[in-house]
């Protein structure tokens, strides 16, 4: 996969601004190539571009938000300089232990995010790589399998690797939503003061696509947290798989919510890398090759804004049918769309390309 040209990637830029109307306009409908396909429930989505704005070559000072609308940072370099570089936009200041949470991908050929590409950025952190077991089984169920493959993929050899759960779990109370009233993450999570939420965007074959929000809902649950939060909040033990698709992905949102507020949202980052665009998650061993461009990596204080980005950079990509096919057959912005109802971030956003 080779990325776009500054040239091509600003002129895409330009004509998804140019397309969803007057910038700072809080709800314009974000561009779509005009072969792609389109929402099929009227209304449903509310993407959103509000402004674009160019720092100069000599930098202007980071901004947390812009006309009241939170910024997301944006490069089109994806390298381990690119990620470093768009981290250091946010001009965010760690004060404790800082866990990087990604995830490790699961065997034997997922598309997680290499340690080649993010070594350098938890390096200068000096951050501890952090996970949690899966719900579902595979070669990441337990403490003994998981830590093989961390250091199978690498991880280990570039920083310490943590399983949050190893040691048990713990419930750390969720308030404002409908669907739960407790995150149950891996006990390790008190270790922590700082969190850089790292995720790798693409599709899923459940939520339709996994980024910010995904990588804390699911990635920091403990294993019967995963349960509890794929289940809407009705149990923490058996199948994953819920019939009612809306309640599971307002979940998502209600279990970040839960641990933003213990945290503290001064204590979290959010950077998403959008390389590798299958239509499936990392955790599929096997996932479908991408047939889509890479686009750049994303960085914001807020998962919502950040998320919906990505969402509106993959509709405004010439080449993303089938990404777009797998986001809507789940209804996958309706986890965007309740995470801002419920205070979890900002759908209206200020898109600020660090390049030039």
């Amino acid at each position: 996969m080779k990325h776009l040209t500054k040239k091509a990637w600003m002129c895409l830029l330009a004509a998804v601004l140019l397309l969803a109307g007057c910038a700072g306009r809080p709800e314009a409908s974000a561009a779509r190539p005009t072969d792609a396909p389109t929402q099929g429930d009227a209304g449903s989505s509310r993407l959103t571009v509000t402004a674009l704005s160019q720092r100069s070559a000599e930098g202007a000072e980071p901004q947390a938000t812009v006309n009241g609308a939170p910024v997301v940072y944006f490069t089109s370099d994806i390298s381990a300089a690119g990620l470093v570089k768009v981290y250091e936009a946010l001009n965010w200041q760690p004060t404790g232990p800082v866990a990087v949470k990604i995830s490790t991908g699961e065997p034997p050929a997922s598309n997680y995010l290499r340690p080649e590409l993010i070594g350098q950025l938890v390096q200068k952190l000096s951050g501890t790589i952090v996970e949690c077991n899966t719900a579902y089984g595979g070669s990441r169920s337990s403490a003994a399998l998981h830590k093989q493959v961390a250091a199978d993929h690498g991880f280990t050899a570039i920083a310490p690797f943590d399983l949050l759960d190893e040691e048990g779990e713990m419930e750390w109370p969720v308030t404002g939503g409908t669907r739960l009233n407790r995150a149950i993450v891996g006990s390790h999570a008190e270790n922590y003061r700082d969190w850089v939420v790292l995720s790798h965007f693409k599709g899923h074959a459940m939520a339709g696509f996994g980024g910010a929000i995904k990588n804390v809902a699911i990635g920091m649950s403990s294993p019967s947290g995963k349960v509890y939060v794929h289940t809407a909040g009705t149990k923490t033990k058996g199948s994953i798989w819920y019939s009612d698709q809306d309640a599971w992905l307002e979940a998502l949102g209600e279990m970040v919510t839960g641990v933003r507020d213990h945290v503290g949202a001064e204590h979290i980052v959010y950077i998403n890398v959008m390389n590798r665009l299958s239509v499936d998650c990392d955790c599929d061993g096997n996932p479908a090759e991408p047939d889509m461009h890479d686009i750049g990596i994303l960085a914001s204080t807020d998962p919502v804004a950040l998320d919906q980005a990505c969402v509106d950079l993959v509709y405004a990509a010439p080449d993303s049918a089938s990404l777009v096919r797998r986001m809507e057959r789940q209804h996958g912005i309706h986890t965007l769309e309740h995470a801002e109802e419920i205070g979890l971030g900002s759908r209206t956003y200020t898109l600020v390309d660090i390049d030039g």
